[in-house]
């Protein structure tokens, strides 16, 4: 039986030219890739829909007008949003479903060129995000607490079209150590009282309210801001502007 079987595969074998073997195997070959390749597609295309899925209501609004993760260009930017937290002015946590630092792609590069300027000074800092982008809606709440009280300067009025962060076009930001805690900067993010302005830290250094090492942290902070073309607001050293309101209310559209 066994020779019967032989005899069969040789004839098999012989009726069949080797062009013929090549092209047949080349076929398998050619099938086989095309299945590896579905396959990766398939995974990929899984891997989007898992990450669209995973995104809260949020980042998904301010995707869908043109705001931009910033780590997603950048992933040694730290980001720790202080309104997704009860420690910050207002008391209470303004964002429920937001933790990434959203802005406008102009803004979101000149980010990074700052963030880049910051690593050749010092590659053993980063800069982190407090606050980027932020919604009318938040920015009607924060008002709310404010207005009728002294601290009311300190936060852009909603019914004058907000601030530059309704723009996208603004970020309270410091600096921390990789991995790390953030470095003195003489007053707390967020805090709303003279030791935030930045016109006058040389005489709350000779007065001892400051530390010399905090001025020296607050002038590299806007050293590497200004390569990437931000401009500081004289109220609140973590604040600043990649352009005016004017340019901002011309060129852009207000993130709700």
């Amino acid at each position: 039986m066994r020779s019967i079987l032989l005899i069969a595969t040789m004839l098999i074998a012989c009726s069949h030219p080797r062009g013929e073997q090549a092209t047949v195997l080349a076929a398998d070959t050619t099938l086989d890739k095309a299945a590896e390749r579905d396959t990766t597609e398939k995974t990929q295309t899984t891997a989007v829909e898992k990450d669209t899925v995973t995104l809260s209501a949020t980042a998904l609004s301010m995707e869908r007008q043109g705001m931009v993760n910033v780590q997603q260009l950048d992933p040694t930017i730290e980001v720790s949003l202080m309104y997704s937290r009860p420690d910050n002015f207002t008391g209470r946590i303004l964002y429920d479903d937001l933790r990434e630092g959203y802005l406008h792609p102009k803004a979101a590069q000149a980010l990074v060129k700052a963030q880049k300027r910051l690593k050749e000074l010092r590659p053993e800092l980063s800069l982190i995000i407090f606050d980027a982008t932020r919604p009318m809606s938040i920015q009607q709440k924060m008002w709310d607490v404010v207005k009728n009280t002294p601290k009311y300067f300190y936060v852009s009025n909603p019914a004058r079209g907000g601030g530059m962060h309704n723009y996208g076009m603004a970020v309270d930001i410091s600096i921390c150590r990789i991995g790390g805690d953030t470095i003195p900067m003489g007053a707390k993010v967020d805090f709303m009282g003279d030791l935030s302005h930045i016109d006058h830290e040389a005489q709350l250094v000779a007065k001892h309210r400051m530390t010399a090492e905090a001025k020296a942290n607050r002038e590299l902070l806007r050293e590497v801001m200004a390569a990437g073309g931000f401009r500081p607001l004289r109220t609140e050293w973590w604040h600043f502007n990649l352009c005016t309101r004017q340019e901002a209310k011309k060129l852009y559209k207000v993130i709700k």
